[in-house]
């Protein structure tokens, strides 16, 4: 079928941009294949916002990626909801889903007309084009638990992502936003020149293990997945107990065992960067693939804005 323009993400990405900012939020899948920051949220939240993710059968150079012979653009709406638990603490949950027209315009608008423009690179060659409604939808359980004397910066958990692109049950573990003085005062270190730094630099590490099943969009799919994520946090934390920071910067590096397949069966690696800005209410993040030629999973990008936040706001002022 043929679709018409995603017109109506482009005014939702309009709205966004002139609402007062929004916190944080889980990426809907596909995104955390496609290299995106895949932390699980600590603190309640309710999200809406716009995903994009782009697959490109060609590099710039006209080589292919894999069997799968067509581009694919996934424009999504998105909504997730994290809930902390007063009865029972350290556990959180989330339900995230996203759902829209999958057509190639809008990203493709994105990759050859904005950024190889600006940077002088070819375009990438489009042939077939996948043109659907798709949608994933993830759940995910989270036990949040003291870490080198931290509360809350380590967790655990498991779910399960699902929908026309595939079907995946995972388990992860990681830390979230640890400062470096705890740990060396943890280990019986002296923290002294550490203070200072952690007041305005975090980390974040976590490894996941996913099964994967095939769904109605791709046949060719890796059996499982092995995802490490590792990603720096800039900020000025020093009152972060009273109030979140006004603002954060975050960069993270990610490495994916492959969600698609070469010609033998096995996973095609990837590697990734994002880049994540928070402001009171709105996130903006993107995502691209280092050294992997602009083929594959080759970039993506979402702007979330938290709906408990803009509630409270608009409920002081009445």
């Amino acid at each position: 079928m043929s679709l018409t323009p995603p017109y109506s993400w482009l005014a939702l990405l309009v709205i966004l941009l002139v609402l007062p900012p929004a916190g944080f939020a889980e990426t809907p899948a596909p995104s955390l294949h496609w290299g995106a920051l895949s932390f699980p949220d600590r603190d309640r939240a309710l999200d809406l916002g716009l995903t994009v993710n782009r697959f490109t059968e060609f590099n710039r150079y006209g080589n292919r990626y894999n069997g799968i012979q067509e581009t694919a653009g996934f424009n999504f709406a998105s909504l997730t909801w994290t809930e902390r638990w007063s009865r029972l603490p350290g556990w959180t949950t989330n339900l995230t889903i996203g759902a829209g027209p999958t057509d190639d315009k809008f990203t493709r608008f994105l990759q050859n007309d904005v950024i190889h423009k600006v940077l002088g690179l070819d375009p990438v060659p489009v042939s077939a084009v996948r043109e659907k409604i798709d949608f994933m939808i993830n759940g995910s359980v989270t036990r949040w638990f003291t870490l080198f004397g931290s509360a809350d910066r380590g967790f655990i958990g498991a779910g399960a992502a699902t929908g026309t692109l595939y079907h995946e049950p995972y388990i992860n573990v990681g830390i979230r936003r640890l400062p470096l003085s705890d740990v060396a005062k943890s280990l019986g270190g002296s923290s002294r020149g550490l203070e200072d730094f952690s007041h305005f630099a975090r980390f974040s590490f976590m490894g996941r293990y996913g099964r994967i099943f095939r769904s109605s969009a791709y046949d060719q799919l890796a059996r499982q997945s092995y995802f490490g994520q590792a990603s720096i946090s800039i900020a000025d934390y020093r009152n972060e107990q009273a109030a979140p920071p006004r603002w954060e910067l975050e960069i993270g590096l990610a490495i994916d065992s492959g969600l698609f397949v070469d010609p033998s069966g096995n996973g095609i690696e990837g590697r990734f960067i994002a880049v994540a800005i928070r402001i009171p209410y709105l996130k903006w993040e993107t995502w691209n693939d280092i050294g992997g030629g602009d083929f594959g999973p080759t970039f993506g990008a979402r702007l979330m804005i938290d709906l408990l936040q803009v509630y409270d706001r608009f409920k002081k002022r009445t």
